[in-house]
């Protein structure tokens, strides 16, 4: 009963919580981005995940894992471009990538992020 106490929700809604902290840890929901190109949904992407690292009180620094899914594989060069200057040299989070359809036809590409707490 007493881990349940140490669970924050920020943000929840119905369906998900934008962000839940447990022991040290931020989980962040998925984030997606605008932009024609995969390179400019990956910015606005990214540029929401530190808003929302921020807010859980983490940074880039503490990242710990991050999930990305495209919608075309053949994106991927062109989205790594854009995470490898996001991510700070030395902190790179363990990571997968992959292939799926994502939740509208526009979207290209959609990141899950863990990291820890500062």
């Amino acid at each position: 009963m007493e881990s349940k106490k140490m669970i924050e929700r920020i943000e929840p809604r119905a369906r998900m919580s934008k962000i839940v902290k447990h022991n040290g840890t931020a989980y962040l929901c998925g984030q997606v981005g605008e932009g024609k190109t995969v390179a400019a949904q990956t910015a606005d992407c990214l540029s929401r995940i530190d808003a929302l690292l921020e807010k859980a009180g983490a940074s880039r620094e503490g990242l710990l894992q991050a999930i990305i899914w495209l919608a075309d594989m053949s994106d991927f060069d062109e989205m790594n471009a854009v995470w490898d200057a996001w991510v700070p040299d030395g902190h790179a989070p363990a990571r997968a990538c992959g292939e799926a359809r994502l939740a509208r036809p526009d979207l290209k590409v959609e990141i899950i992020v863990t990291a820890a707490c500062d």
